[in-house]
């Protein structure tokens, strides 16, 4: 990796604080009026990208999160996103809370716990992998057929 200059290392190490390049920018000391146009170049610079990820590596490793820990994470979050509580009502009479005898749970946040979970798991892919051979006669013919060419 080629060495940064100062504000470059500067402006990685502003970065990876809150990620808004814009304000890394003007933290590092570029032009405030020219902050996001040069944030948006030095994001593109490999050099300046592989600081950040040496930087985001550094923190993980100093944090200690991993993938697992996320998923333990998300699973606790699961778990007591599932948990019943009781429906409380106001009782005018005693002028106290009470009880109904029904239950709820925090359906958003579970099943946002188990879609961050699924996608982790490769579960919810959008894109559709196709495999397969075709020599080039056969592709003669698919290619003819999906023209019109051939009736099939």
């Amino acid at each position: 990796m080629t060495e940064l200059k100062k504000r470059q290392e500067l402006f990685c190490q502003e970065y990876v604080v809150d990620y808004n390049g814009t304000q890394a920018a003007v933290r590092a000391g570029y032009k405030k009026e020219s902050a996001k146009v040069t944030a948006s170049k030095l994001l593109t610079n490999a050099n300046i990208l592989a600081r950040v990820h040496e930087l985001q590596k550094d923190q993980l490793d100093r944090l200690a999160i991993s993938q697992d820990y996320v998923v333990l994470q998300l699973l606790e979050t699961y778990k007591c996103c599932r948990e019943p509580t009781p429906v409380m009502r106001y009782d005018p009479s005693t002028e106290e809370m009470e009880e109904t005898g029904m239950y709820q749970f925090d359906s958003k946040g579970a099943l946002r716990a188990l879609e961050l979970i699924g996608k982790h798991l490769g579960m919810f892919s959008d894109k559709v992998h196709v495999s397969g051979s075709l020599n080039t006669g056969q592709l003669s013919n698919v290619l003819a057929q999906l023209r019109g060419d051939v009736s099939g």
